[in-house]
């Protein structure tokens, strides 16, 4: 049976800032919450052709798997599939416009869940709607925040987080950036 699940949430930023930000792998930790680390296979930066190794914990298992980048289109598309893997799946990320400042972002996964019982597609479908809603949520509050890392690879650590409003919770919320930054940012532990 066929996982395709579709999520999608509008995220009050500018599309070129939600997509350099989604699209860079070294970000995908601190908003996707199941990935524990990501490697270059090919290096930086990204491109149709791209590799990377993501780790993940996924319904109580560990999975490493590599994903390879089939299309690319900066700012608009970003297609990605499993070429090795318990779980062959294909990731696509599409960001538009909606409205002056803000990004309607879908995620959508699709693949056959090899890696797991035949009659278990239902549940693992249900983890992964549940997940991606939980995922775009925190990507939205990260970039809403301005906490995300700006293109060319530099973190927003430490910048703009001097007042109140910029106080940042401990290392188990939703929008701590520790693992994404190396380093711990002020109010985490």
């Amino acid at each position: 049976m066929t996982v395709d699940v579709t999520t999608e949430i509008v995220i009050g930023r500018p599309a070129d800032v939600v997509a350099a930000y989604a699209a860079d792998p070294a970000n995908a930790p601190a908003w996707y919450q199941n990935i524990e680390a990501v490697s270059w296979e090919t290096g930086p930066p990204l491109h149709t052709g791209s590799t990377m190794i993501f780790t993940a914990r996924f319904l109580g298992r560990h999975l490493a798997y590599t994903y390879a980048v089939t299309d690319f289109v900066p700012g608009e598309r970003l297609v990605m599939r499993t070429a090795q893997g318990p779980f062959p799946m294909e990731t696509t990320y599409t960001w538009q416009p909606a409205g002056d400042r803000s990004t309607r972002m879908t995620l959508r996964n699709r693949g056959q869940p090899a890696g797991f019982p035949r009659l278990a597609a239902p549940l693992v479908a249900t983890a992964v709607r549940h997940a991606n809603r939980k995922d775009l949520r925190r990507l939205g509050a990260i970039l809403e925040a301005g906490l995300g890392r700006r293109a060319g690879g530099r973190s927003g650590a430490g910048e703009g987080l001097d007042g109140p409003a910029g106080r940042l919770p401990t290392c188990g919320a939703a929008l701590c950036g520790c693992r994404a930054a190396g380093t711990p940012w002020p109010g985490c532990e």
